[in-house]
């Protein structure tokens, strides 16, 4: 399966785990590369040599191009740019910000960077400053979101920029695969359901809440102080809810949700903490090896595509 984003990243398959915070770690990066996908760390706030360590480990457990998500309101961003570069990184992806600034920087030493967009300026805005392909982004992915969605969002991109466009938000098999190159799309990028995955080190608690997810158990916080996040419903999005729909400041409303992706992701406190999910999670019924989870997508998409 050609398409112009495997030949520039040199994968196999047209798909690219997410770059989730707390999630995707050395891991998990490294058995969706192995398995044929690209395989993202994802940079979240850590510190620049935390970003380093993962990367150096993730090279050690496949030789297959893994690359970084770099998230450019963590205040260490501009160390962890500087990271990918002396480590050799052949991919960046970025995400809540604009990456103008570093991609000087990543081109002269060769990098692909691929910005994370949730609208049709910002797509030209990137393709304007140099990169080299987008990843236009729905509202029904998990954890900070646009507002369009992935069906109105990619062709509209893919219409308005030459660059290729993977599609992200909502895509969880072949099916979601197939829409998406139907609407223009030259790779998709999935989160959600890597989250399950075998290789994942999500807590077991996060892992079956999102297999048990039903269709409506997805919630979005933080709407009227324009900081959207889709998670799956608990304790924790009903009380902050609650708190939004009293007019509460957003530092408050902050305050609430400090530190809850690492509760949920590593102590497995599926209550109080924040699980980010997609909307596809109500899709999601098994754990699987990365491997398993890509072999059986690109077969389903293959033949609703007669790949």
């Amino acid at each position: 399966m050609k398409t112009r984003v495997t030949e520039m990243l040199g994968i196999e398959f047209p798909i690219i785990q997410g770059g989730m915070a707390w999630v995707a770690e050395h891991h998990l990066a490294a058995a969706v590369s192995a398995a044929g996908g690209l395989g993202l760390i994802g940079g979240a706030n850590a510190p620049a040599e935390v970003v380093r360590d993962e990367i150096r480990k993730a090279k050690a457990i496949t030789d297959k191009p893994v690359g970084v998500n770099v998230m450019l309101l963590s205040p260490y961003a501009e160390e962890v740019a500087k990271v990918v570069v002396e480590e050799g990184v052949k991919v960046v992806t970025t995400g809540a910000g604009n990456p103008e600034k570093y991609m000087d920087m990543w081109k002269a030493a060769g990098i692909k960077v691929i910005p994370v967009v949730a609208s049709v300026a910002l797509a030209k805005r990137m393709e304007k400053y140099g990169a080299d392909a987008v990843v236009a982004e729905g509202t029904e992915s998990g954890g900070h979101i646009g507002e369009a969605t992935t069906m109105t969002l990619v062709p509209q991109v893919v219409d308005a920029v030459s660059i290729p466009v993977i599609a992200a938000g909502g895509i969880g098999d072949g099916r979601g695969i197939a829409a998406a190159f139907m609407l223009g799309a030259e790779a998709v990028q999935i989160g959600t359901r890597f989250v399950v995955s075998k290789e994942s080190i999500v807590h077991e608690n996060y892992k079956q809440r999102i297999i048990k997810a039903k269709d409506i158990d997805s919630a979005v916080t933080g709407r009227s102080h324009g900081h959207p996040v889709r998670c799956l419903r608990n304790k924790m999005t009903r009380e902050y809810n609650r708190l939004e729909q009293e007019g509460k400041s957003f530092e408050e409303l902050e305050y609430l949700t400090l530190g809850t992706l690492r509760k949920a992701v590593q102590d497995g406190d599926i209550t109080d903490g924040t699980v980010m999910a997609g909307q596809i999670a109500g899709m999601i019924n098994k754990e699987q090896t990365c491997k398993e989870m890509i072999d059986e997508m690109m077969e389903q998409a293959g033949k609703l595509l007669n790949w």
